[in-house]
């Protein structure tokens, strides 16, 4: 007899099967293996007891502050506990009661109904400004289209092409100087029939810049703004592009200062949400979310998105995620912007685990290699 310690992140439904267990049971079994940790916000006190018995009867169970079962506080936080079988049976004993549980639990069946995706896609970064925050994704006209090839031949999936800086504080740019910018590099692409060999997306929230860009091929609109302009909803609808619906806190020049929440969490899928459905009112249909990293946010409330990043796979749309070389290395792990790569696999590795789709990197091929290396690992 062998007795093996598995890891919790094995694909255990693959286990299963291959042991060979009987068809209907591969999915019970399964389930029993997920856990979910889940926070309740807010909750009558009435509901936690009863959701706290309902959640004992199919062997979950409900952490709750001291008081709640004497009802000493009207309203209380707590946490429940449960793998994806018990989830599932007292999701549906919650639909007959009281006290805010029957939301709770149309809730909890959304949480059951996410899959973290399988692969992810690299989008590599190229800027066609001089003053974005790292150096090394600076390129102008002919020396970016060898920097595209460079990342196509690297592994890129995206090729992101941005000619405004949205660092903390960056300098506003007049539409003008943003066309002239990149209107060289879209030349050159469209010239080459590049998007042929990869995708392109165009950040940006000017609607002239993202109508050349969409005329020469590029299919995505990356916009830092969460398509706040009606015209740049209208352009998404009207070529049939992806959109990229990011959040921040006011605006590059503003969102550093002392930014704050309620809630981290929440506060952004709140925002993502009405910003989906406003896109979505406007014809857009293929919608990406990016809680952004570093756009008006402390390095808790950063460190907080990626690390609960699976509370926004309920959107039901792809997540990006770009940490690349950004600020919050450097104030877990003093360095300078050329010294961050280490500390950007980290974070996008975690990200990936936690269910990012597209990662948004300066360094193509070290994330292509150490992508293929995390995803070896899952399928041991």
């Amino acid at each position: 007899m062998r007795v093996e310690r598995l890891s919790n992140s094995v694909d255990i439904k693959q286990h299963i099967i291959d042991l060979g267990v009987d068809g209907g049971g591969i999915n019970i079994l399964s389930s029993k293996a997920d856990s979910y940790i889940i926070h309740i916000a807010d909750l009558a006190v009435g509901g936690a007891n009863i959701l706290k018995q309902d959640a004992l009867s199919v062997g979950a169970d409900l952490a709750v502050p001291r008081g709640t079962v004497v009802a000493s506080v009207k309203r209380v936080d707590c946490i429940l506990i449960a793998n994806g079988r018990q989830l599932e049976k007292l999701s549906k004993k919650e639909l007959a009661q009281p006290f805010g549980l029957k939301e709770l639990a149309y809730k909890l069946q959304d949480i059951l109904k996410v899959k973290k995706p399988k692969t992810v896609e690299i989008m590599g970064v190229i800027n066609a400004n001089d003053d974005s925050f790292f150096s090394g994704s600076r390129f102008k006209d002919s020396d970016a289209i060898q920097t595209i090839e460079n990342m196509i031949a690297d592994g890129a999936n995206i090729i992101d092409i941005g000619g405004v800086s949205s660092r903390p504080n960056a300098p506003v740019v007049c539409v003008e100087d943003e066309l002239t910018r990149v209107k060289p590099i879209l030349e050159s692409i469209l010239k080459n029939k590049l998007y042929e060999q990869v995708k392109f997306s165009i950040d940006s929230y000017e609607p002239k810049v993202i109508s050349l860009a969409l005329d020469s091929g590029f299919e995505i609109v990356n916009d830092i703004t969460g398509l706040r302009d009606d015209e740049v909803c209208k352009l998404c609808a009207s070529y049939d592009a992806t959109a990229v619906i990011m959040h921040m806190l006011g605006t590059p020049q503003t969102m550093q200062n002392n930014p704050k929440y309620e809630s981290i969490l929440t506060d952004v899928y709140n925002y993502l949400d009405d910003s989906i459905q406003r896109a979505e009112s406007f014809g857009v249909k293929d919608i990406v979310v990016d809680v952004g990293i570093g756009f008006g946010k402390t390095l808790e409330d950063n460190l907080m998105l990626i690390k609960h990043l699976e509370h926004f796979l309920t959107l039901n749309k792809k997540i990006l995620v770009g940490a690349s070389r950004k600020s919050m290395i450097d104030k877990i792990s003093p360095s300078s912007v050329d010294e961050r790569l280490a500390g950007t696999l980290a974070l996008h590795l975690e990200a990936y685990r936690n269910g990012a789709s597209i990662l948004r990197v300066h360094d193509v091929k070290e994330h292509s290699q150490a992508l293929k290396i995390q995803e070896a690992l899952k399928h041991i």
